[in-house]
């Protein structure tokens, strides 16, 4: 490795993920020099493409979180510039960030998913789409932005997707509910790692609070499962990293219902840009495989390249 190799680490941005993105950042970039790399911040706006012209590093640390960083915009932006970039390129980016795509992908492949319909937010609004309980999920966001939880004693559908100030796109999933345990595996470049469960301490599903604020939710790993389904878990993941053509790192989502005779098992979504905080779920994965945080994010920078 290149002890002098110059990193960018991209950050912030203007997407409603801006603070977690500063956090994975800065958090990326203090292991990186700890690694031995010159690194460079970079708090992204709309110049950034004068920004990296004019800086040339050797390569881009994508740690933009939100549509820009993780839809396949800047990843095109990093091809134009000839510069290697961390996560996966343009095409696998753009398809895991929309969620209805992806879920064509998966179903083609033969990973299951929860039956789920796309409408407009009025429709979602006017009437229920699907019989309760369902969720009502943006199309095209992270960290829960968005996200409703329709359960069965609520009459009316939801009315908050009316708001004249709803930021998330006129387009929704709703999407069946699926009760059980929240699991995630992540892949590192050609091999599932440890399945973790996630425990909200205080909210019914792994929202914004429980995912970023400290103590907001536990972490089981490794996730107390059935070998079988710890196994499925893990083979499914790599199945949706490789079918979406993922490179680097990624992170899929699951809900597992256990209830005896009803058993299932369904991805979510797959996540090409993981968080990188102090309270994030990759590191942690890593960490119970013996990867520390440093080597982590240094193997990025080592497997980074255009054309992914």
């Amino acid at each position: 490795m290149s002890k002098r190799k110059h990193v960018a680490v991209l950050m912030g941005g203007w997407d409603s993920e801006r603070p977690v993105s500063l956090s994975s950042g800065n958090a990326c970039s203090n292991a990186l020099e700890e690694a031995g790399y010159q690194v460079t911040r970079v708090d992204v706006d709309r110049d950034i493409f004068n920004v990296l012209n004019a800086l040339k590093p050797d390569v881009a640390f994508n740690a933009l979180h939100g549509p820009f960083g993780e839809g396949g915009s800047i990843q095109g932006l990093l091809e134009l510039l000839e510069i290697p970039y961390t996560h996966s390129g343009v095409l696998a980016s753009s398809l895991a960030m929309h969620k209805d795509k992806a879920k064509l992908i998966y179903q083609a492949v033969g990973i299951p998913v929860a039956h789920s319909v796309m409408v407009s937010r009025f429709e979602a609004a006017r009437e229920h789409v699907l019989d309760t309980p369902y969720v009502v999920k943006p199309v095209a966001e992270g960290s829960s932005f968005g996200v409703i939880i329709v359960k069965e004693n609520r009459n009316h559908p939801p009315q908050e997707l009316l708001r004249e100030d709803w930021p998330h796109g006129d387009q929704v999933m709703v999407e069946r509910y699926v009760a059980g345990h929240e699991l995630t595996c992540a892949v590192m470049g050609d091999r599932a790692m440890g399945v973790l469960e996630i425990v909200p301490m205080s909210e019914d599903f792994y929202g914004y609070d429980a995912k970023y604020a400290p103590g907001g939710s536990k972490h089981l790993l490794p996730a107390p499962l059935l070998p079988k389904i710890y196994q499925d878990v893990q083979k499914l993941s790599l199945m949706a990293h490789q079918a979406l053509g993922c490179r680097g790192v990624s992170r899929s989502d699951f809900r597992y219902d256990d209830t005896p005779g009803a058993e299932k098992l369904v991805c979510l979504e797959t996540n090409t840009q993981p968080g990188m905080t102090p309270t994030s779920l990759v590191p942690d994965i890593a960490s119970h495989e013996g990867i520390s945080f440093v080597d982590l994010v240094s193997w990025m920078v080592e497997d980074a390249s255009c054309d992914r």
